[in-house]
């Protein structure tokens, strides 16, 4: 697949396996020399920071999208490309999915879940229809996808989920 921008969507701290932040560095250095344009939060710590760190560190370009809210918190990243500030997260949440060919869900939080979810439903109500990657690194994900597993045993979802998004282990599957 060609992606001329991708929406990363992931914690803004780094977790305690050291392989999160490698995966977010990895996958950072591949959009830039992709010449794909790097859509995510706006912020320059955990993994949101090293995706973002990667991609500037190998002259790609970021936009960051961060609500006014953060700002207060002085998180934003001053080095990237532009910085969009936001009246809220759910303003945030869609312009970085309309401006995004394709979406990849890196370790996070409430917020990455959030955003996620958010995703997956306006698939499924076709607002928008743009794949979606989940890196699963080092399992993180498994556990959630056992739960959605089960809600499409017990008949709560419309498609399978094969056709809601794309599992990869390693961010160099989203490229194959």
């Amino acid at each position: 697949m060609e992606f001329k921008s991708i929406a990363v969507f992931c914690g803004s701290k780094p977790g305690n396996n050291q392989l999160y932040t490698q995966h977010a560095t990895t996958l950072g250095h591949l959009l830039a020399e992709k010449n794909i344009l790097l859509i995510y939060g706006g912020g320059n710590m955990g993994i949101m920071g090293a995706v973002a760190n990667a991609v500037l560190e190998k002259k790609g370009q970021v936009i960051g999208i961060i609500p006014e809210v953060i700002l207060g918190w002085e998180q934003q990243h001053e080095g990237i490309s532009e910085l969009i500030v936001v009246e809220n997260m759910h303003t945030r949440k869609r312009m970085m999915y309309e401006k995004c060919d394709a979406a990849i869900i890196l370790p996070g939080g409430f917020g990455t879940l959030d955003e996620l979810f958010e995703m997956l439903t306006w698939n499924q109500l076709s607002i928008h229809d743009k794949p979606i990657f989940m890196l699963n690194t080092g399992g993180f994900y498994d556990l959630l996808f056992g739960h959605m597993e089960k809600m499409l045993q017990e008949n709560f979802l419309y498609n399978s989920l094969e056709r809601a998004f794309t599992v990869v282990n390693d961010p160099h599957e989203i490229f194959v």
